[in-house]
């Protein structure tokens, strides 16, 4: 099952300057690892939403959750850049 990890107080903008709200999701895996991934909703539309593929493998949904709290601000633009 899909669950949200950490929601960002940053925002990223798109070109056109249109924002994007960042959350880090996580899901668990049969072998008892996580997976997580960053996805992208927008501010206005929020319907409209973009994601990264995998952005990292972890033993557990809390080392999803550590590695998502310590993501910087150039890190979600980069993924941003990736999830186009």
């Amino acid at each position: 099952m899909v669950e949200p990890i950490f929601d960002y107080e940053t925002q990223v903008a798109h070109p056109s300057g249109e924002r994007y709200a960042v959350r880090a999701m996580g899901q668990p895996q049969s072998d008892g690892t996580w997976i997580g991934w960053l996805e992208f909703a927008s501010v206005t539309e929020p319907e409209r939403m973009l994601r990264t593929d995998r952005e990292t493998s972890q033993p557990s949904r809390d080392a999803v959750a550590y590695w998502a709290s310590g993501l910087e601000p150039i890190f979600l633009e980069g993924a941003f850049a990736r999830a186009h």
